[in-house]
């Protein structure tokens, strides 16, 4: 699937003026998993990722070119423990993936189970709250978890280790982005474009017409290399 690619090229374009911190994956070095959705009260954090207003963006992109070889986490910006107040942020996760198989459904359907690994990865002191209609991720710090060294690096490979558990994944690149002058904005564009995408595959799966003209999703067809081949070969076998 090479859907996304094009939002993963824009998104390193968009990352390329900023110098980044990068971890090789060690599963010895995972930070501690609470197993479930712990609460962490706002008098017991040191601050919010994205709090205050300011920037918390999250996607996640899935493609099956092997440019992406290994599993790594990358940082771009300051560290949790260099962190002194609330803090824009930014995750983006890009996936690696074998071939998903000649039915696209089962492909949309194997996507989706990708994405929703988020929602079962629960690091110990960091709390984060997802907002899947504005494209947020807002994270609370615990001031325990950071006296007791918690950082990107473990957090990330907390979820390579949830992420590499399915074997339709072969390969994690975990990106935080902390650094106050990284564009945020553009960041929140290729989120809306990634679940456009998204969105316009569902329709399509759902066997939606062939008049292009009326289609309020034809701008992603046009844009989105591969796209409007599947909506022709999808509608074809109808």
């Amino acid at each position: 699937m090479r859907l996304y690619d094009s939002v993963i090229a824009d998104t390193k374009k968009q990352l390329k003026a900023f110098a980044p911190k990068v971890w090789s994956y060690d599963e010895n070095k995972v930070w501690p998993d609470a197993g479930e959705s712990e609460l962490v009260l706002k008098r017991d954090a040191a601050y919010e990722l994205g709090g205050s207003g300011l920037p918390a963006v999250n996607f996640t992109c899935v493609t099956t070119d092997a440019v992406l070889t290994g599993n790594q986490v990358m940082l771009y910006g300051p560290e949790l423990r260099e962190i002194k107040g609330d803090s824009p942020y930014a995750r983006i996760v890009i996936l690696r993936t074998r071939e998903l198989g000649k039915d696209d459904e089962e492909a949309y359907k194997a996507v989706r189970n990708m994405e929703f690994v988020k929602y079962h990865v629960f690091p110990k002191g960091y709390m984060f709250r997802i907002s899947s209609g504005d494209f947020r991720e807002q994270v609370r710090v615990g001031k325990t978890a950071l006296r007791r060294g918690i950082s990107f690096r473990s957090v990330g490979f907390d979820f390579i280790r949830q992420y590499l558990k399915n074997p339709n994944i072969l390969n994690v690149e975990l990106i935080f982005v902390t650094d106050p002058q990284a564009p945020y904005e553009s960041f929140k564009k290729s989120a809306k474009k990634t679940a456009d995408i998204t969105r316009t595959l569902t329709h399509i799966l759902d066997g939606m017409p062939t008049d292009c003209r009326s289609c309020s999703l034809k701008p992603v067809c046009d844009e989105v290399e591969g796209m409007r081949k599947l909506h022709f070969e999808r509608s074809g076998r109808r």
